[in-house]
């Protein structure tokens, strides 16, 4: 066991590494982060800030000396830099956990390898590969393999036509093609694992998105039975397989009836934020236990909850020109509604700029308040 007060690790400053520092200082423990943003929201609040570059060579050497175990809140931290620093000092999750959710074509085929439930998909590493891929991927979705998130890197495409064309736009890069299911829901499940195989798992979250980007998190989800295995079980799989140590969300899709694993991240998740007001211990707090090797919390709930996601474009509510700080007396004037804002210097439109939660005992009516509190703020559906 690494127990306070311990230095620990983040490599990554954003606002997943922000709720990591909060609870690693809520347990004794001191922080050490890692990032280049000068004002990164981890960074701002950590004991030590690296303001440097994930290769940068001082930086790393220091983490060396002065922590006493690693982790990451983002998955696109270079996994050599992971490696070499598992050299000196337990780095959970693994740097080769990490490349697998780094990259959409490792990761698919890891799903494959797995008999995991899975969309259609083809690999794409030329022109070639899309005249030759099965007619049943069209419509399909083209996803560049790597640094894709939030909807970013990837295209809608009806036909051959315009897959070769998004995979010009992509600059030819690897790419995946995979079949676009009709979505019933989209669930997500995020869990805790220890170093001796002890799983803690979070209830399953519905989520809702705009633009690419989570808006909506509902917990407990409003999910009936589906074919294809159970998502609790199914994640329990992919971080088994992965020898995974750490925190891991594993996002689902529902077509027809049938579950399918849409991708992992190595990471506590954005439809884990509801975990900080609704149960005993939050991902975060898992996070530092299996980082530290202390005895997992458990993950039950004690009360229903909804996250919202506040974006950048709040800010510029009726002018594009002019960011003007939202109304925010309009969510603290909600009963059981807990706003959290990430401390980003500047906001921009799709920016994750903070979010809200509301909990209560009675599922619908938290429902009913936060869809009320999201329009009470500015948010409206497009």
């Amino acid at each position: 066991m690494i127990l306070p007060p311990a230095m620990l690790g983040v490599l990554g400053g954003g606002q997943l590494g922000r709720f990591f520092v909060m609870a690693a200082h809520e347990m004794g423990y001191r922080v050490m982060v890692l990032d280049p943003d000068p004002h990164s929201p981890a960074g701002l609040i950590a004991d030590e800030h690296l303001i440097a570059g994930y290769h940068d060579p001082a930086a790393v050497i220091r983490m060396e000396k002065e922590c006493a175990a690693v982790t990451t809140e983002f998955e696109n931290v270079p996994a050599d830099t992971m490696a070499h620093l598992a050299q000196a000092l337990p780095v959970r999750p693994s740097s080769a956990a990490v490349a697998i959710c780094q990259n959409r074509l490792v990761e698919k085929n890891f799903l494959r390898k797995h008999k995991l439930p899975h969309a259609s998909y083809a690999e794409v590493f030329t022109a070639t590969d899309i005249t030759a891929a099965p007619d049943l991927l069209f419509p399909g979705i083209l996803k560049v393999a790597r640094f894709g998130y939030d909807g970013k890197g990837q295209m809608r495409v009806a036909n051959r036509e315009e897959a070769m064309s998004a995979f010009h736009k992509m600059n030819d890069e690897p790419c995946v093609l995979e079949q676009m299911l009709s979505l019933d829901y989209e669930v997500s499940v995020v869990l805790a694992r220890d170093a001796e195989g002890n799983v803690k798992c979070f209830p399953v979250a519905e989520n809702s998105h705009r633009h690419g980007i989570l808006d909506v998190t509902i917990v407990p989800a409003r999910m009936g039975p589906c074919s294809g295995g159970d998502a609790q079980e199914l994640a329990n799989i992919v971080a088994r397989e992965m020898d995974y140590v750490g925190v891991l969300a594993v996002e689902f899709f529902v077509s027809r009836g049938r579950i399918y694993v849409n991708e992992m991240a190595p990471r506590p998740h954005n439809s884990g934020h509801y975990t900080i007001d609704a149960c005993a211990v939050s991902q975060y707090e898992q996070q530092v236990r299996a980082l530290c090797g202390l005895p997992l919390g458990d993950g039950k709930m004690h009360s229903a909850a909804v996250m919202v996601n506040l974006l950048g474009d709040l800010w510029f509510a009726g002018n594009m020109d002019e960011a003007r700080e939202p109304e925010w007396q309009q969510l603290f004037a909600v009963p059981n509604l807990r706003l959290h804002l990430y401390g980003k210097r500047e906001a921009r439109p799709g920016r994750k700029m903070g979010h809200f939660t509301v909990i209560g005992s009675d599922p619908e009516q938290v429902q009913n308040t936060a869809a009320d509190a999201r329009v009470a703020i500015g948010i409206h559906d497009a």
